[in-house]
């Protein structure tokens, strides 16, 4: 079983920076594929971006392409998500993701992931 931590969420002005942080425990997860959704009330939950077991692929959603980085770290079970230039609807509870068997062409589909955080709070005000 894989447990994972998220933090780094908070309160930030439109055009600042937040980087978010999840922590991976319970097994290795260096062949999982990774990704963070977020999600509004109301509201589906959204794929922000995504990163294969290697980092050799990597996915982002149109609307943060360009400001958003993810990257992950094997050795110390980590995976982050540096957010630029964020903007008001940016806003959402951010959750990490992690699957053993998800493919690149399924990365956005938050069905595909068995493993997920308890989220963590992004707002950005304008």
């Amino acid at each position: 079983q894989v447990h994972l931590i998220e933090s780094g969420g908070g309160l930030v002005q439109a055009g600042g920076s937040l980087r978010l942080s999840c922590a991976a425990s319970g097994r290795t997860f260096t062949n999982y594929a990774l990704a963070w959704f977020r999600q509004v009330p109301g509201a589906e939950r959204e794929f922000v971006a995504a990163i294969n077991w290697n980092g050799a692929i990597i996915q982002y959603a149109d609307s943060v392409k360009g400001r958003f980085t993810i990257s992950r770290d094997n050795a110390n079970n980590m995976i982050y998500l540096q957010m630029n230039s964020l903007r008001p609807e940016d806003t959402a509870v951010y959750y990490c993701a992690a699957d053993a068997w998800v493919t690149a062409q399924q990365f956005g589909e938050s069905a595909k992931y068995t493993h997920w955080g308890q989220g963590t709070q992004v707002t950005v005000s304008s």
